[in-house]
């Protein structure tokens, strides 16, 4: 059954916290960065880049690293962040693009994570947990929550809509036009949320699954380097925001691939017809409109793939899902782009997210020759996701686009606590 417990949040001041909090600073280009870091000085990005390593945001050295922590004890020690005095669970709801999120920040239980009870649905590369794992053990910090969700709890939604009833700790908007909402819960509900969480057999992650893998191996690190550490001790917890089901919301992945391989027109068309039904849509953008449609553009014009039913008879839950069907009938035997190159090559990219005009930016990418061919694809369902998770499998690479998206250093959960 799923632990969860409260901590003791570092937090911007009230004044403050509209400066502090940033997204992650690979969602925002170059020129971006430069004018937050030259014009706001409390903005969470003059921790995550300090002064001296504001060039390359992705560098891990051991300097910047112990830079990063030097940073974020400076804005404590000028109370731009500061620690509450007692344990608490918060309460986070974001409003944007016609959403409302609300869920439960707290910490999570590693051994939830290593024995099952913490599902995922997306395999990570072990390279990029070790270096995440150098990062968590070198700033001491998770400054932004994995998103993991749960089945909705009838419980859970009555302690929620009793706290939201009282005046937020903060309540502000972001220059995206996205509202931002936090209230710390009552310790006296502590428990009681505890007891609710207690009794949900799993809770899926969402989003964020390198940062939860790298959170589970720091914990066993831990355990090995500290044998008489105890059970309570930060390493073993990792923060989180839990959503329900009905409130998480998934979006498409849309690909774009730069050449046909090789392939005519014509004898890329051909080879599509083996497996799917293909019409001819025209100039109109075209959305797919229910799991195995794709939408496909190529040469000036729109199409619309079904997938022959043949292609999910008897075939494992990832087998079934549009990214997988995309990979493995005509990314991978058509276009040479396995799952593994999907990653690293040159050859395909990826948009996703919120944005209805997604698929104009396709179109315009095939039009103006940067790409050969673009895919529309339907977003994956929430009964999807647990059925892989459920299953021990995992979905291709940039399968979802997983809403909402929250902001660093709105609560930070210190490690060594």
């Amino acid at each position: 059954m799923a632990i969860i417990r409260p901590f003791k949040g570092i937090r911007p001041s009230k004044d403050k916290v509209h400066l502090i909090t940033s997204r992650s600073f690979d969602t925002y280009d170059s020129a971006v960065i430069q004018d937050k870091l030259k014009n706001n000085p409390f903005s969470f990005l003059q921790i995550i880049m300090p002064d001296g390593f504001r060039g390359n945001g992705k560098s891990k050295s051991k300097e910047k690293l112990s830079s990063i922590k030097l940073r974020f004890k400076e804005f404590i020690k000028n109370s731009y962040l500061n620690k509450d005095e007692k344990a608490s669970f918060y309460i986070y709801q974001q409003i944007s693009n016609g959403s409302t999120f609300t869920g439960i920040i707290g910490c999570v239980s590693v051994d939830d994570y290593l024995n099952g009870v913490i599902k995922t649905h997306e395999k990570t590369l072990d390279k990029r947990e070790e270096k995440m794992v150098n990062y968590l053990q070198a700033v001491d910090i998770n400054a932004e929550p994995v998103c993991l969700t749960y089945p909705d709890n009838k419980g859970i939604d009555k302690i929620i809509s009793q706290c939201i009833t009282a005046m937020p700790e903060y309540d502000f908007t972001t220059t995206n036009s996205v509202r931002h909402k936090l209230w710390l819960i009552d310790e006296k509900l502590n428990n009681e949320i505890i007891k609710r969480f207690g009794k949900i057999k799993s809770v899926y992650v969402a989003d964020g699954h390198h940062r939860s893998a790298s959170s589970a191996l720091l914990g066993q690190k831990s355990r090995v380097s500290d044998p008489n550490g105890s059970a309570d001790a930060g390493y073993n917890f990792f923060m989180s925001i839990l959503i329900p089901f009905s409130q998480v919301r998934l979006y498409a992945y849309n690909r774009m691939v730069k050449d046909l391989n090789g392939l005519s027109k014509d004898a890329f068309i051909a080879r599509l017809s083996r497996d799917f039904d293909i019409e001819i849509k025209g100039n109109p953008v075209f959305r797919p409109s229910c799991l195995h449609e794709f939408g496909m553009y190529l040469d000036g014009s729109w199409y619309r793939l079904n997938a022959k039913p043949t292609i999910c008879e008897g075939k494992d839950a990832v087998s079934c899902l549009d990214s997988k069907i995309l990979s493995q009938h005509i990314l991978s035997p058509i276009l040479n782009i396995t799952d593994i190159s999907a990653r690293t090559s040159n050859r395909i990219s990826f948009i996703g997210g919120v944005d209805n005009s997604k698929e104009t930016v396709l179109q315009e990418k095939v039009d103006n020759g940067e790409m050969k061919v673009a895919f529309s694809l339907f977003p994956v369902t929430i009964d999807q996701l647990v059925n892989v998770a459920d299953s021990g499998m995992g979905m291709p690479p940039k399968s979802t686009w997983v809403e909402p998206k929250l902001r660093s250093g709105l609560v930070v959960y210190s490690l060594s606590e």
